[in-house]
């Protein structure tokens, strides 16, 4: 785990996204607040916990198809919410005991939870790091994920349910650009997001209002924050539900319902 404490108070008056994701998973790491918001867009959008367990599957299903289809060994994730088994270290240690993972988040809580449970193999390494995505620099030079990951072997750079929390004014961009030029050639990119391009426009507009904090993207829009040409797409940008189907559960839920698509590309230099 990370030797560096940089949590800070937990302030349970406000929701925070990983409590609320918890929460819609069946979690008891949330708190009144979490669950009030919760509420209020699942309110407005009755299948939200279906569309975060199919985003959990996609997580699993990308991460074995990293692990196990193109010998990734390493993963920096991004947003990894509060742990909730399986989690990205045990899939991809399962495919190799060696895998090397470093999880960042911004919630305190998530922190707490870490240190007890992302405890990896003795042949791997497991690290976490209190940050925040908008400041990708500090991340990437962090030394508990300099100690962890070797930065000239492919790396799973994994971004799940995080990029709607960061705003137009934030610079999605820049920051997804920092990240993918720290990686090498032959590395990854998984990343999924929420999207409302298939519920009738008067819901999206009340799911919105109702969240107050996600700012949800079509696939065209998720795919244009990635356009890159060192980046190839491994299939077109669709729904996290229309991954590897053969690897997950059946029947499969409506693209509407789980209103999140999933990205995943490979790095590719010149």
């Amino acid at each position: 785990m990370s030797s560096e404490d940089t949590s800070s108070a937990i302030d349970t008056s406000v929701a925070h996204p990983a409590r609320r994701y918890d929460y819609w998973l069946g979690g008891k790491d949330n708190f009144a607040a979490d669950r009030a918001s919760g509420d209020a867009v699942e309110a407005q959008f009755p299948t939200i916990r279906l569309g975060v367990r199919e985003n959990r599957l996609f997580m699993c299903r990308a991460v074995d198809f990293a692990a196990r289809q193109q010998g990734i060994r390493q993963f920096l994730d991004i947003g990894t919410g509060i742990p909730t088994s399986p989690n990205t270290h045990q899939i991809a240690q399962d495919a190799d005991p060696a895998a090397r993972i470093v999880y960042v988040d911004n919630d305190p809580l998530v922190l707490t939870h870490a240190r007890a449970l992302l405890t990896g193999t003795p042949q791997g390494r497991t690290a976490y790091l209190e940050a925040d995505l908008r400041e990708p620099r500090k991340i990437l030079a962090h030394p508990d994920l300099l100690a962890t990951l070797d930065p000239a072997k492919p790396i799973a750079l994994m971004l799940l349910a995080v990029l709607h929390f960061i705003r137009d004014a934030d610079g999605p961009r820049a920051i997804i650009d920092t990240l993918i030029d720290a990686l090498p050639d032959g590395s990854l990119v998984i990343a999924s997001h929420a999207t409302l391009e298939h519920l009738p426009p008067e819901q999206a507009e009340a799911i919105v209002k109702a969240d107050g904090r996600a700012l949800p993207r079509s696939g065209a829009g998720l795919a244009a924050l990635f356009a890159r040409p060192d980046l190839e797409l491994i299939e077109p940008v669709k729904s996290v539900s229309r991954w590897w189907p053969e690897a997950a559960p059946e029947p499969r839920p409506s693209i509407a319902d789980v209103a999140c698509n999933g990205l995943v590309a490979r790095v590719v230099r010149a």
